[in-house]
Protein backbone atom coordinates (compact mmCIF):
# COMPACT_ATOMS: atom_id res chain seq x y z
CA UNK A 1 0.00 0.00 0.00
CA UNK A 2 1.48 3.42 -0.97
CA UNK A 3 1.95 5.87 1.09
CA UNK A 4 0.82 10.03 0.94
CA UNK A 5 2.63 12.57 3.18
CA UNK A 6 1.21 15.96 4.54
CA UNK A 7 2.71 18.11 6.92
CA UNK A 8 0.94 20.87 9.09
CA UNK A 9 2.02 24.58 9.36
CA UNK A 10 3.98 24.00 12.74
CA UNK A 11 7.29 22.66 11.20
CA UNK A 12 6.74 22.83 7.39
CA UNK A 13 10.96 22.18 6.97
CA UNK A 14 10.94 19.22 8.66
CA UNK A 15 7.62 17.86 6.94
CA UNK A 16 9.50 18.76 3.87
CA UNK A 17 12.45 17.44 5.06
CA UNK A 18 10.37 13.99 5.91
CA UNK A 19 9.22 13.33 2.60
CA UNK A 20 12.45 13.84 1.08
CA UNK A 21 13.95 11.40 2.78
CA UNK A 22 11.03 8.79 2.06
CA UNK A 23 11.08 9.93 -1.58
CA UNK A 24 7.82 11.09 -2.30
CA UNK A 25 6.15 14.23 -2.53
CA UNK A 26 4.88 16.25 0.04
CA UNK A 27 0.84 16.14 -0.26
CA UNK A 28 -0.95 18.60 -0.95
CA UNK A 29 -3.31 20.34 1.23
CA UNK A 30 -4.82 23.58 1.36
CA UNK A 31 -5.44 25.63 4.79
CA UNK A 32 -7.24 28.90 5.11
CA UNK A 33 -7.92 30.89 8.21
CA UNK A 34 -11.30 32.46 8.02
CA UNK A 35 -11.74 36.08 9.68
CA UNK A 36 -13.06 34.97 12.24
CA UNK A 37 -10.50 32.88 13.61
CA UNK A 38 -11.44 29.32 12.18
CA UNK A 39 -9.22 26.69 9.84
CA UNK A 40 -10.75 25.68 6.70
CA UNK A 41 -8.69 22.58 5.14
CA UNK A 42 -9.01 20.64 2.04
CA UNK A 43 -7.18 18.20 0.56
CA UNK A 44 -5.63 18.82 -2.88
CA UNK A 45 -4.71 14.97 -3.28
CA UNK A 46 -6.42 11.59 -3.31
CA UNK A 47 -5.78 9.52 -0.49
CA UNK A 48 -8.46 6.82 -0.98
CA UNK A 49 -7.14 3.36 -0.22
CA UNK A 50 -3.75 4.94 0.84
CA UNK A 51 -1.55 4.89 3.96
CA UNK A 52 -1.14 8.93 5.46
CA UNK A 53 1.40 9.66 7.49
CA UNK A 54 1.06 13.75 9.05
CA UNK A 55 3.48 15.19 10.48
CA UNK A 56 2.36 18.36 12.86
CA UNK A 57 4.59 18.96 15.90
CA UNK A 58 2.43 20.67 18.67
CA UNK A 59 4.79 23.22 19.55
CA UNK A 60 3.17 26.69 20.47
CA UNK A 61 0.19 27.59 19.95
CA UNK A 62 -0.08 24.12 21.49
CA UNK A 63 -4.04 24.26 21.43
CA UNK A 64 -4.04 25.54 17.57
CA UNK A 65 -1.52 23.16 15.91
CA UNK A 66 -3.18 20.21 17.34
CA UNK A 67 -6.69 22.12 16.21
CA UNK A 68 -4.86 21.67 12.58
CA UNK A 69 -3.82 18.29 12.89
CA UNK A 70 -7.27 16.92 14.13
CA UNK A 71 -8.74 18.71 11.24
CA UNK A 72 -6.59 17.12 8.56
CA UNK A 73 -6.99 13.77 9.65
CA UNK A 74 -10.69 14.41 9.24
CA UNK A 75 -9.88 15.20 5.92
CA UNK A 76 -7.98 12.23 5.41
CA UNK A 77 -10.49 10.34 6.77
CA UNK A 78 -13.03 11.45 5.34
CA UNK A 79 -11.20 11.14 1.94
CA UNK A 80 -11.02 6.98 2.21
CA UNK A 81 -7.27 6.98 3.33
CA UNK A 82 -6.80 3.26 4.69
CA UNK A 83 -4.43 3.74 7.59
CA UNK A 84 -3.64 7.00 9.16
CA UNK A 85 -0.41 7.86 11.48
CA UNK A 86 0.25 10.50 13.36
CA UNK A 87 3.79 12.09 13.66
CA UNK A 88 4.54 14.32 16.48
CA UNK A 89 8.20 14.86 16.88
CA UNK A 90 7.17 17.26 19.85
CA UNK A 91 4.05 15.75 21.45
CA UNK A 92 3.02 18.99 23.68
CA UNK A 93 1.20 18.40 27.08
CA UNK A 94 3.74 15.47 27.70
CA UNK A 95 4.48 17.33 31.26
CA UNK A 96 0.46 16.93 31.80
CA UNK A 97 0.82 13.25 32.94
CA UNK A 98 -0.29 13.00 36.22
CA UNK A 99 -2.39 15.70 38.80
CA UNK A 100 -0.60 17.21 41.95
CA UNK A 101 -4.03 18.85 43.19
CA UNK A 102 -7.66 17.21 43.08
CA UNK A 103 -8.63 20.42 40.97
CA UNK A 104 -5.81 20.04 38.03
CA UNK A 105 -7.08 18.75 34.63
CA UNK A 106 -5.25 15.84 33.14
CA UNK A 107 -3.92 17.67 29.88
CA UNK A 108 -1.94 14.35 28.87
CA UNK A 109 -4.88 12.34 28.96
CA UNK A 110 -7.06 14.58 27.27
CA UNK A 111 -4.82 14.96 24.39
CA UNK A 112 -4.35 11.37 23.87
CA UNK A 113 -8.50 10.88 24.03
CA UNK A 114 -8.21 13.81 21.28
CA UNK A 115 -5.90 12.09 18.95
CA UNK A 116 -8.23 8.81 19.64
CA UNK A 117 -10.81 10.24 18.20
CA UNK A 118 -9.02 11.98 15.16
CA UNK A 119 -9.65 8.55 13.65
CA UNK A 120 -5.44 7.85 14.10
CA UNK A 121 -4.51 4.18 13.56
CA UNK A 122 -1.05 4.89 15.27
CA UNK A 123 0.97 7.75 16.92
CA UNK A 124 4.71 8.04 16.66
CA UNK A 125 6.44 10.72 18.77
CA UNK A 126 10.34 11.78 19.91
CA UNK A 127 11.40 11.40 23.25
CA UNK A 128 8.38 11.86 25.38
CA UNK A 129 8.82 14.45 28.72
CA UNK A 130 7.51 11.08 30.25
CA UNK A 131 7.58 7.53 28.68
CA UNK A 132 4.30 7.46 31.19
CA UNK A 133 2.47 8.89 28.73
CA UNK A 134 2.41 5.99 26.64
CA UNK A 135 -0.17 4.60 29.42
CA UNK A 136 -2.69 7.18 28.37
CA UNK A 137 -3.28 5.78 24.75
CA UNK A 138 -5.21 3.28 23.38
CA UNK A 139 -3.65 3.01 19.98
CA UNK A 140 -0.63 1.91 19.30
CA UNK A 141 2.65 4.13 20.12
CA UNK A 142 6.03 4.24 18.57
CA UNK A 143 8.10 6.21 20.72
CA UNK A 144 11.50 7.07 19.12
CA UNK A 145 14.73 8.08 20.96
CA UNK A 146 16.82 11.24 19.34
CA UNK A 147 19.69 9.91 21.93
CA UNK A 148 21.90 8.51 19.42
CA UNK A 149 21.94 11.30 16.86
CA UNK A 150 22.56 13.82 19.81
CA UNK A 151 25.41 11.75 21.11
CA UNK A 152 27.03 11.45 17.59
CA UNK A 153 27.19 15.07 16.66
CA UNK A 154 28.16 15.97 20.38
CA UNK A 155 31.42 13.38 20.41
CA UNK A 156 33.60 15.95 18.08
CA UNK A 157 32.88 18.47 21.11
CA UNK A 158 34.07 15.79 23.88
CA UNK A 159 37.26 15.48 25.39
CA UNK A 160 39.18 14.14 28.44
CA UNK A 161 38.04 17.13 30.79
CA UNK A 162 33.90 16.90 30.15
CA UNK A 163 31.95 15.71 32.77
CA UNK A 164 28.06 15.41 32.00
CA UNK A 165 25.68 16.84 34.24
CA UNK A 166 21.97 16.03 34.69
CA UNK A 167 20.00 18.95 35.64
CA UNK A 168 17.48 17.26 37.93
CA UNK A 169 16.38 13.76 38.99
CA UNK A 170 13.79 13.53 36.07
CA UNK A 171 16.70 13.59 33.83
CA UNK A 172 19.41 11.44 35.20
CA UNK A 173 18.89 7.82 33.18
CA UNK A 174 18.94 10.41 30.05
CA UNK A 175 22.00 11.25 31.48
CA UNK A 176 23.11 8.03 32.37
CA UNK A 177 22.77 6.85 28.40
CA UNK A 178 25.16 10.18 27.47
CA UNK A 179 27.72 9.22 30.33
CA UNK A 180 28.07 5.83 28.91
CA UNK A 181 28.36 6.40 25.45
CA UNK A 182 30.43 9.28 25.70
CA UNK A 183 32.81 7.48 28.53
CA UNK A 184 32.76 10.46 30.60
CA UNK A 185 31.56 10.49 34.28
CA UNK A 186 28.02 11.97 35.56
CA UNK A 187 27.18 14.80 37.91
CA UNK A 188 23.61 15.26 39.47
CA UNK A 189 21.71 18.59 40.38
CA UNK A 190 19.24 18.09 42.79
CA UNK A 191 16.51 20.70 42.29
CA UNK A 192 13.00 21.69 43.45
CA UNK A 193 10.38 23.32 40.59
CA UNK A 194 9.01 26.39 42.43
CA UNK A 195 6.78 27.10 39.34
CA UNK A 196 6.02 26.54 35.78
CA UNK A 197 9.02 28.60 35.34
CA UNK A 198 11.19 28.78 38.60
CA UNK A 199 12.93 26.14 39.91
CA UNK A 200 15.46 26.11 43.20
CA UNK A 201 18.86 24.25 43.12
CA UNK A 202 19.70 22.20 46.04
CA UNK A 203 22.85 20.80 45.62
CA UNK A 204 25.58 18.58 43.31
CA UNK A 205 26.08 15.62 43.53
CA UNK A 206 29.99 14.74 41.81
CA UNK A 207 32.39 16.36 40.37
CA UNK A 208 32.91 19.20 37.94
CA UNK A 209 35.53 21.23 39.16
CA UNK A 210 37.92 22.40 36.33
CA UNK A 211 36.25 20.10 33.96
CA UNK A 212 34.21 21.24 31.05
CA UNK A 213 30.07 19.98 31.82
CA UNK A 214 27.66 18.63 29.21
CA UNK A 215 23.90 19.81 30.74
CA UNK A 216 21.57 16.73 28.98
CA UNK A 217 17.81 17.25 29.14
CA UNK A 218 14.72 16.34 26.94
CA UNK A 219 13.69 19.75 26.94
CA UNK A 220 14.35 23.69 27.18
CA UNK A 221 11.01 25.82 27.59
CA UNK A 222 11.86 28.68 29.65
CA UNK A 223 15.51 27.91 30.46
CA UNK A 224 14.88 28.11 34.07
CA UNK A 225 16.78 24.43 34.83
CA UNK A 226 19.10 25.27 32.69
CA UNK A 227 20.03 28.43 33.48
CA UNK A 228 19.95 27.30 37.30
CA UNK A 229 22.43 24.08 36.68
CA UNK A 230 24.60 26.23 34.74
CA UNK A 231 24.88 28.64 37.35
CA UNK A 232 25.36 25.85 39.97
CA UNK A 233 28.33 24.11 38.56
CA UNK A 234 30.04 27.55 37.74
CA UNK A 235 30.39 27.94 41.34
CA UNK A 236 31.26 24.53 42.30
CA UNK A 237 34.13 25.64 39.89
CA UNK A 238 33.62 24.19 36.32
CA UNK A 239 35.40 25.37 33.19
CA UNK A 240 33.83 28.44 31.51
CA UNK A 241 32.81 25.91 28.39
CA UNK A 242 29.37 25.16 29.06
CA UNK A 243 27.08 22.58 26.12
CA UNK A 244 23.73 22.08 26.50
CA UNK A 245 21.95 19.20 24.52
CA UNK A 246 18.09 19.08 24.03
CA UNK A 247 15.87 16.69 21.71
CA UNK A 248 13.41 19.95 22.12
CA UNK A 249 14.96 23.21 22.33
CA UNK A 250 11.46 25.32 22.49
CA UNK A 251 12.92 28.10 24.16
CA UNK A 252 10.31 30.61 25.28
CA UNK A 253 9.57 33.68 27.13
CA UNK A 254 12.87 34.12 29.06
CA UNK A 255 14.54 31.22 27.90
CA UNK A 256 16.93 32.72 25.48
CA UNK A 257 17.93 36.08 28.02
CA UNK A 258 18.55 33.30 31.06
CA UNK A 259 20.64 31.40 28.62
CA UNK A 260 22.59 34.43 27.31
CA UNK A 261 23.84 35.34 31.57
CA UNK A 262 25.69 31.90 31.81
CA UNK A 263 28.74 31.00 29.40
CA UNK A 264 27.02 28.41 27.38
CA UNK A 265 29.26 27.45 24.29
CA UNK A 266 26.61 25.61 22.02
CA UNK A 267 23.52 24.21 22.31
CA UNK A 268 22.93 20.80 20.25
CA UNK A 269 19.15 20.31 19.56
CA UNK A 270 17.02 18.24 16.88
CA UNK A 271 14.75 20.28 14.28
CA UNK A 272 11.57 19.11 16.10
CA UNK A 273 10.54 22.60 16.92
CA UNK A 274 11.55 24.91 14.14
CA UNK A 275 14.39 27.78 14.89
CA UNK A 276 13.60 31.32 13.72
CA UNK A 277 15.98 33.08 16.26
CA UNK A 278 19.55 34.22 16.50
CA UNK A 279 21.12 32.98 19.54
CA UNK A 280 23.93 34.21 21.51
CA UNK A 281 25.96 31.10 21.56
CA UNK A 282 26.24 28.26 18.57
CA UNK A 283 23.46 26.05 17.98
CA UNK A 284 23.71 22.71 15.51
CA UNK A 285 20.82 21.38 14.81
CA UNK A 286 20.07 17.71 14.20
CA UNK A 287 17.48 16.91 11.63
CA UNK A 288 15.22 13.80 12.95
CA UNK A 289 13.71 13.06 9.05
CA UNK A 290 16.39 9.70 8.97
CA UNK A 291 15.03 8.70 12.11
CA UNK A 292 11.44 9.22 11.36
CA UNK A 293 11.50 7.64 7.58
CA UNK A 294 13.44 4.74 8.93
CA UNK A 295 9.79 3.77 11.86
CA UNK A 296 7.51 5.06 9.10
CA UNK A 297 8.85 2.45 6.15
CA UNK A 298 8.67 0.08 9.04
CA UNK A 299 5.32 0.39 10.22
CA UNK A 300 4.31 1.69 6.85
CA UNK A 301 5.90 -1.37 4.72
CA UNK A 302 6.61 1.32 2.66
CA UNK A 303 10.27 1.39 0.58
CA UNK A 304 11.39 4.28 -1.64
Amino acid sequence: MDLTVFSGTANRPLGEALARTLGRPLGKCHLERFPDGELHVELQEDVRGRNVCIIQPTVPPVGENLLELLLMADACWRGGAARLLAVLPYFGYARHDRRSSPGEALGGRLVADLLERGHFDRLMAVNLHTAALEGCFNMPLEHLDACTMLVEALRPHVGPGSVVVSPDLGAVKLAERYARHLGLPLAIVHKSRVSGSEVNVQGLVGEVRGLRPIIVDDLISTAGTIAATAETVLKEGCADDITVVATHALLVGPAVERLARVPIRRLLSTDSVPHRMELPFKHEVVGLAPLLADAIRRITGSGR
